[in-house]
């Protein structure tokens, strides 16, 4: 498991951009995970999955209510991943109101749960792998902060705690 200190891995997620501009074409958008954190401060949150009840209901709705607040302590985005694709992402996000508070980011592959070393079966449930739910600060590309649940908890990875933790 990545560990407080070490640098984002470069692995791509996918974001789906509905209006094209400079440098983003309508579609699904490949970001690169290290260089897009480089210079600026992140809050990433990572869930299980797009539209289920606990990341529905509680964990995307507190960073929305706690967007100004992170980002009064200097926070320059806030990260929303989840292993879906990016059109289930956008539809999500759009449904949620992120209006531009919160980028909805898909690790359709699970390739960043994965280098992360946070992955959560649930195959046995019939959503394949999937990555925990867990919450960290990047700077500048680093970790500064990791916090990760335990199975069926939804705690430490509130938004309420890594204001808390800023």
């Amino acid at each position: 498991m990545i560990e407080v200190g070490q640098r984002l891995p470069s692995t791509t997620l996918f974001e789906y951009i509905e209006v094209a501009t400079e440098g983003c074409s309508v579609g699904p958008n490949a970001v690169d995970a290290a260089k897009a954190s480089a210079g600026k401060t992140i809050v990433l949150f990572a869930l299980p999955g797009a539209f289920t009840p606990t990341c529905t209901a509680q964990h995307l709705p507190g960073y929305l209510a706690q967007q100004a607040a992170l980002s009064a302590k200097g926070v320059d985005e806030i990260w929303c991943v989840s292993v879906n694709d990016a059109f289930v992402m956008h539809a999500w996000g759009k449904s949620a109101g992120v209006e531009g508070k919160v980028r909805m980011l898909a690790d359709g592959s699970a390739d960043l749960a994965k280098a992360l070393g946070l992955t959560l079966d649930l195959t046995a449930r019939g959503m394949g792998v999937r990555s925990q739910r867990f919450a960290m600060i990047i700077k500048d590309g680093a970790v500064a902060d990791l916090q990760v649940e335990q199975p069926g908890k939804f705690e430490v990875s509130s938004a309420e705690n890594m204001l808390a933790r800023l």
